[in-house]
């Protein structure tokens, strides 16, 4: 067979040999998570399944919907002989949830968390020129707090939450790196200063190494530089960029440096070597605005929850992630909320090529099936780990514009300190900490608990365009509408921060719906077409002429399952005349009329 998503899986640190084990493997539902005992690791397991899709989905071979307290993966792999003299490393970019990996029967690697990566070191258990059995232990324990974005904590469908997905779930493989190897590089842009900064963390120091970069575009070498990388674990480099070669990065500019980085010995011979890119872009806050390259740039964002009827998490393919960032655009968009789910690292790529604004999200919706508020199910450090790793994945990309770490929270604030004070103060820290050139909502809709968070928002899904207006309408006296009852605040008070409705709409549309068939949306559905026209046009202009709102965004790119709201159906067929809805939002917004 063919190999499913064959396309390497970290488009922003590329190095040349690598090896993709997506295809079959051997496979095992351990419904009592008994396997260990019961000597799964040691034997062949009885089916097969095509990674990187998970057992729930069509495209695994497997489709099984019901829970999987456990699942069991086995292949035997021979390590290309050529990459003698070099360690071996095997990468998972996502596995839900908590995962035991064994090579040659020895434990390689423990990671927790189904939504970033991890890396196991062959080093010692297998060498390139051998043959290597891998087996992999994938618990995914339904009832316990763990990040779980939009997955149902039912054997069904139900509301806002769809199909589980256990496993592995996006793409397995090989790469070979020297001892003293590269790793995944920081690009922060400065445009103030026209430059790139380098940050890049080399895995071990020896004497005379030196760290080499070339910046590149259409034209050729825009710039060189070079330093010593024998004294420091994360040698820093500026990558100049004449002012004749400066191009920003930004929706219909999507500009991109090629860079090339070059690790050396004393002797000039290449230690290892790959390739990255970046965006020369900045983000501003000044005043109610966010800027974008020191102009205002109204946000026109959609809801994306990155499902899909056949691979459920996973993309079917790379064309699909594509089609999804050029649906939006072709609807009026210039952006998303990554929802619930922290998606691929190449839907990240194809936003930074076609110039498509993001926010990453972490998915911790999961945690009580409502936000991280619920107190029996206590989240706790995990989060904030698992926060942490994402977070580095995804630095460097130029489309990402800011963070958002947790999603409709609520719990009443009282003078206890609690503990989604703790999680929400502690991911708005981690992302400050790690990301200091990005915004980051401390949380998104409901229950604000951190007074220095960049961004503060609400979530609005008022059918009647005349009462959402009156809802939206106390911003201008710096008492926005807020989330939870009135009488027990979910929320600190709003400091004047720039301020966003960051879901509203979510219009019911779909005419073909049976009675009693499971089909829903906000509010009452529109009796005809026209009449959903008119209700998107009315809302999008009630906060496009709000000279205090930077943008909004609006649910939802497509239908999930039975969410039946969105511009498109869940097979990404148009529901709507797709140049109305994006006449309506075209109109320029108030706020970038201040300038």
């Amino acid at each position: 067979m063919s190999i499913p998503r064959p396309e390497y899986p970290r488009p922003q640190f590329v190095r040349d040999d690598w090896l993709c084990l997506n295809g079959e493997w051997e496979f095992e539902i351990d419904a009592g998570d008994s396997g260990l005992e019961r000597g799964l690791r040691d034997r062949p397991l009885h089916a097969r399944i095509v990674v990187p899709f998970c057992p729930e989905s069509r495209l695994s071979g497997i489709g099984h919907t019901d829970f999987m307290n456990a699942v069991w993966y086995r292949r035997i792999v021979r390590i290309p002989e050529a990459w003698a003299g070099r360690k071996v490393l095997l990468h998972f970019q996502a596995v839900d949830y908590d995962t035991t990996v064994w090579a040659n029967g020895v434990e390689v690697g423990r990671h927790r968390g189904g939504f970033s990566p991890f890396t196991c070191d062959l080093s010692g258990v297998a060498q390139p020129g051998e043959e290597v059995t891998l087996v992999v232990r994938a618990r995914d324990r339904n009832g316990l707090p763990q990040p779980r974005g939009k997955q149902s904590p039912r054997y069904g469908n139900f509301g806002c939450l769809y199909t589980r997905t256990t496993g592995i779930w996006q793409t397995v493989w090989l790469e070979p790196v020297p001892e003293c190897a590269l790793k995944r590089p920081r690009l922060t842009p400065d445009v103030a200063n026209g430059l790139i900064r380098l940050e890049q963390p080399l895995s071990a120091n020896r004497p005379g190494l030196r760290l080499r970069a070339t910046l590149r575009d259409a034209d050729g070498v825009v710039c060189t530089a070079e330093c010593r990388a024998d004294l420091d674990l994360a040698p820093r480099l500026d990558l100049a960029i004449p002012p004749e070669r400066r191009h920003f990065w930004a929706p219909g500019n999507p500009h991109l440096y090629d860079v090339e980085l070059t690790l050396v010995d004393e002797t000039g011979a290449v230690v290892d070597r790959a390739t990255s890119y970046a965006g020369l872009r900045s983000i501003a806050i000044d005043g109610p605005a966010v800027k974008l390259n020191g102009q205002v740039l109204f946000q026109r964002l959609v809801l994306d929850q990155g499902y899909y009827p056949d691979g459920i998490l996973t993309a079917p393919s790379d064309e699909a992630l594509v089609r999804d960032i050029e649906l939006a655009q072709a609807a009026g968009f210039n952006g998303a909320r990554l929802h619930q789910k922290v998606f691929e690292e190449r839907f990240l790529y194809h936003a930074d090529r076609l110039g498509y604004l993001v926010w990453g999200e972490f998915a911790d919706w999961g945690c009580g099936g409502f936000g991280a508020g619920e107190d029996h199910q206590r989240p706790g450090a995990t989060y904030i780990t698992q926060w942490l790793e994402v977070i580095e994945r995804d630095y460097s990309h130029p489309s990402l514009i800011g963070w958002c770490p947790l999603n409709e929270t609520h719990q009443a604030i009282t003078d206890e300190v609690t503990i989604l004070d703790d999680v929400t103060r502690g991911m708005f820290l981690a992302a400050k900490a790690l990301d200091t050139s990005r915004p980051v909502l401390d949380t998104s809709g409901y229950s604000h608990r951190v007074p220095e968070a960049d961004i503060y928002d609400c979530h609005d899904y008022e059918q009647n365009p005349e009462k959402f207006r009156a809802n939206q309408a106390g911003l201008a006296e710096g008492k926005p509408f807020a989330n939870g009852p009135a009488d027990r605040p979910w929320s600190i008070p709003y400091r004047g921060q720039p301020f966003f409705v960051s879901e509203f709409g979510g219009i019911w549309w779909n005419p073909d719906a049976k009675p009693g068939e499971d089909s829903w949306g906000y509010g009452e559905r529109p009796k005809t077409l026209e009449e959903f026209y008119e209700r998107f046009e009315r809302l999008c202009a009630v906060l496009l002429e709000d000279p205090r709102m930077f943008g909004y965004c609006y649910t939802q790119l497509t239908d999930v399952y039975q969410e039946q709201n969105g511009i498109y159906t869940f097979d990404r067929r148009a529901k709507f005349d797709l140049e109305r809805l994006r006449r309506a939002q075209q109109r320029r917004a108030a706020i970038e009329k201040t300038e």
